[in-house]
C-alpha cells in the first residue's frame, strides 16, 4: 500500500490553495481502502478524507493522513418499470454522473447539473440546487468505519438529512469514509422548472418539448453565467448557506428592506445569502488575490496566490457585516481545514 509523504494538496482542491499533507494515499477500490486501514501507520494518524476537493478551504497544512477517495464505478442494482436503483461509487465526479443519467433519461438529478465535486460528498452536504435536494433521491449510503474497517449501510432515515446537513457532518463526522451512494431515480421524469430562472432560460433556449436534457442544459447555462470555472479562478462554489429565519424576523426586516427576496415555508423563510452579501457592498470586492466574485456575491475566489487564511479572513468580515446590517448570521457551507 503506497503512502506518500509531504505531498502538495494544491492540485486537489478547487480553491487552488497550497497545503502540505504529512501523509497521503490515493484509493481506487474499496478493497484498497480496507487494506490501507489495516496499516500500522494509519492507526496513529488523524485522517482527512478528500474527494473532489470542491467544498473545503485549507488554512493550514495537514498534520496527518489524507486519504484521497477515487473509487469509481456505476452499477444498476435493481430496476422496475418505473424506477432504477443506481449504485454510484464515491469517487465518481458528480456532474459526469448527472450527464450519464440524463443520456439514459433517468430523472431526478438533472437540476443538480454542474455542481462540482464527487458523488461521495453529495450525502455529506445534502447537496441541492434549483428546487431539488439529494436527500429526496438517496436510498442508501455505504461506508467503511475508520476505527475497525467495518462496512456499514445507512438508510435514508439513518442519514438524518437537513438543509446542507447530514449525520456525516455531526455524529459520524471523521469516523467513516463513504464508499458508495445508492440513488433511486425514475424512468418517468417529473420536470421541476419552478425554481430560480429555469423557466426563463428554457424560453431563451426556445425549448418546445420539455425534457430532463433541456432542464439540465438550462441549469448548466445559468450556473456557467454566474459561477467561475475553478480551473481558471479558484473557488468552492457557494461559500455560505442561505440563512433560514423566522417569519417574525422576516416581517420586521421587510419594513426596512422591502425588496428583500425570500423563499417562505410553513414556519420559516429562507433568504438568499448572495443578496445579503451584495447589499453590504461586498460583490466584486478584492483584497490582494482574495475576493468576492463580481457576478455572484455568494462565491469567494482565489485570483491566484491567496492563502486559505486570506479567504477565511474575508469570509469573517462578510459574516460580521451581514450580522450588523441585518441581524442575520451567515454560516459557512465550505469545510474549513
Amino acid at each position: 500500500m503506497l503512502i506518500a509523504q509531504n505531498i502538495s494538496l494544491k492540485p486537489f482542491n478547487s480553491f487552488g490553495i497550497e497545503a502540505i499533507a504529512a501523509y497521503y494515499s490515493r484509493i481506487d477500490t474499496a478493497a484498497a481502502l480496507e487494506e490501507l486501514l489495516q496499516e500500522p501507520i494509519v492507526q496513529h494518524q488523524k485522517i482527512l478524507v478528500l474527494g473532489g476537493g470542491s467544498n473545503l478551504l485549507f488554512t493550514k497544512d495537514v498534520n496527518g493522513l489524507v486519504i484521497h477517495n477515487q473509487i469509481r464505478g456505476i452499477h444498476i442494482i435493481h430496476e422496475t418499470n418505473d424506477t432504477i436503483y443506481l449504485k454510484v461509487m464515491a469517487g465518481e465526479p458528480w456532474h459526469e454522473l448527472v450527464q450519464y443519467c440524463v443520456v439514459k433519461n433517468w430523472g431526478g438529478i438533472e437540476n443538480l447539473s454542474l455542481i462540482p465535486g464527487n458523488t461521495g460528498a453529495a450525502p455529506i452536504q445534502n447537496i441541492g440546487a434549483y428546487g431539488v435536494e439529494i436527500k429526496d433521491l438517496i436510498h442508501e449510503v455505504e461506508a467503511i468505519q475508520l476505527t475497525d474497517g467495518k462496512k456499514i449501510n445507512l438508510s435514508n432515515t439513518d442519514c438524518a438529512f437537513g438543509y446542507r446537513d447530514s449525520i456525516f457532518k455531526n455524529e459520524l463526522k471523521n469516523t467513516c469514509i463513504i464508499t458508495a451512494v445508492i440513488l433511486r431515480l425514475t424512468k418517468n421524469p417529473i420536470f421541476n422548472t419552478s425554481y430560480g430562472a429555469i423557466s426563463t432560460e428554457l424560453e431563451k433556449m426556445k425549448v418546445s418539448t420539455l425534457s430532463i436534457s433541456a432542464i439540465s442544459q438550462a441549469v448548466i447555462n445559468i450556473r456557467s453565467s454566474k459561477l467561475p470555472n475553478p480551473s481558471i479562478i479558484g473557488n468552492a462554489g457557494s461559500f455560505f448557506k442561505n440563512p433560514i429565519i423566522s417569519k417574525t424576523q422576516y416581517l420586521q426586516l421587510l419594513k426596512d428592506f422591502p425588496t428583500m427576496p425570500s423563499y417562505p415555508s410553513r414556519e420559516t423563510v429562507k433568504i438568499p445569502a448572495g443578496w445579503l452579501i451584495e447589499q453590504c457592498g461586498w460583490k466584486g470586492y478584492r483584497k490582494g488575490d482574495a475576493g468576492c466574485y463580481d457576478k455572484q456575491a455568494l462565491v469567494l475566489v482565489n485570483y491566484g496566490n491567496a492563502s486559505g487564511a486570506d479567504i477565511y479572513e474575508l469570509s469573517t468580515a462578510i459574516i460580521q457585516s451581514v450580522q450588523t446590517k441585518f441581524g442575520i448570521y451567515l454560516e459557512r457551507e465550505v469545510n474549513i481545514i
